[in-house]
């Protein structure tokens, strides 16, 4: 963690003569062209190049960023691993919610979530939502599957040729699982599925990455496998990735094969119950899924059926260090409501949450606070245990977050809540 004089040097601190005549010679080299942004680290500590670069972008577009500036990460770690031509930070406000009970097969107890959003309304939705679940007796939470995908596309001379790429994909199977193993000491193999297009072959490989979100680490080792397959096959090799992964875009294959940690969450709500938290009723909270999540999603063609679990998906990412781009793999979340004779079943089902919870941007200073807030941080014991600990917390919070939203739509609340809690 940066110490306070590293953290105030990047917060304006007075500048010694010598300082003020090296910026001024750095300036004028950024604007002759003899030096480039991305230099900076060469010849500054990592604070002065932040520092340098932002006063610089000052000077070229007339803009104030002066709270841009003020930094309570580890610059020294960031510039290395998780940012380029950095200029400073943005603050995202922090909101927390719960505590929701949790029965899950990795989280149990009281959880408090944290959510970082800009978004009126969505802490205390989802705040109502936990508060349900818990008094309900907590949330039955599993992970079903498990496994990060990279998959690599192949051109073929025929389908002849592609067909017998899969196979011979099929037979050195082994082979292939040694060799994408051996480069890492934590990841494994675990399937491969070849599909044909024409004479395009994609091969889309799964591994258990442990407690890593896992995407650099199957890359490394899908590319091993490809230039296997390419000198085995005659095949060549197009792009390490065909988007039959599929990353950072909703897709089917996605929902029906999974990626990442795949979680399914629940809670029982009696009449009571439904009545005391959210003000309507069992028949009102089914028909309002039925007609909007499921019927309404299926008209609209879209690849998700829920109320907004991209929402809560996207708040805990950014508070936890996930990539945020992976929030969209939240939207692919199905949200069943089953009527019962005490009152209502809801369920989510997250087929694909890509998280982890070493690697990335989990070593930020903020984002670790959030991770060690839910016990969370780090490599577990196994290994592999947290970030499935973590899947099944962020899927309770979902499901916390799809009860709420239902809970005010089946009850006509929705506009007085965003009216009073200055959503817009």
């Amino acid at each position: 963690m940066a110490d306070d004089a590293e953290r105030g040097a990047g917060q304006g601190s007075a500048k010694s003569g010598h300082d003020r005549d090296r910026d001024t010679i750095i300036h004028k080299r950024l604007r002759d062209g003899t030096l480039k942004l991305y230099e900076l680290e060469k010849e500054l500590s990592p604070i002065d190049a932040i520092r340098v670069r932002r006063e610089f972008i000052q000077e070229e577009t007339g803009a104030t960023l002066e709270n841009i500036g003020i930094l309570s990460i580890d610059v020294d770690r960031v510039v290395k691993r998780n940012c380029e031509n950095m200029i400073g930070v943005i603050q995202v406000p922090l909101g927390v919610a719960g505590p929701v009970l949790i029965n899950g097969g990795y989280a149990t107890g009281n959880y408090w979530l944290p959510l970082a959003t800009t978004e009126g309304a969505l802490v205390a939705s989802v705040n109502r939502g936990c508060s349900a679940i818990t008094k309900a007796g907590g949330a039955e939470v599993r992970v079903l599957h498990d496994g990060m995908t990279r998959a690599p596309v192949f051109s073929t001379d025929s389908v002849g040729h592609a067909a017998q790429v899969g196979d011979w994909v099929t037979v050195h199977y082994d082979e292939l699982k040694a060799a994408a193993e051996s480069t890492t000491s934590h990841g494994k193999l675990t399937d491969i599925v070849t599909f044909v297009a024409g004479t395009s072959v994609y091969v889309r490989m799964e591994f258990d990455t442990k407690d890593a979100m896992g995407m650099n680490m199957v890359t490394i080792a899908s590319a091993k496998v490809a230039d296997m397959i390419a000198q085995g096959t005659g095949a060549k090799l197009i792009a390490l990735s065909g988007n039959m992964c599929t990353d950072k875009k909703p897709a089917a294959i996605n929902t029906i094969m999974g990626r990442g940690r795949s979680v399914v969450a629940g809670v029982a709500l009696t009449h009571e119950l439904i009545k005391e938290v959210f003000k309507t009723d069992a028949k009102s909270m089914f028909e309002v899924n039925y007609r909007k999540n499921l019927v309404g999603s299926a008209r609209a063609g879209a690849t998700g059926f829920n109320a907004h679990a991209a929402n809560v998906t996207a708040a805990m990412f950014i508070a936890c260090g996930q990539d945020a781009a992976h929030a969209i793999d939240g939207s692919t979340c199905i949200t069943t409501v089953d009527l019962t004779e005490t009152g209502v079943y809801v369920a989510v089902t997250l087929p694909s949450l890509p998280v982890g919870t070493v690697g990335g941007g989990t070593a930020l200073d903020t984002q670790q606070e959030c991770l060690n807030l839910l016990g969370v941080a780090g490599s577990g014991t196994p290994p592999g245990t947290n970030a499935r600990k973590l899947a099944e917390i962020i899927g309770a919070g979902i499901l916390a977050g799809e009860l709420s939203l239902l809970g005010a739509l089946a009850a006509q609340h929705l506009a007085r809540a965003h009216q009073q809690l200055g959503r817009g």
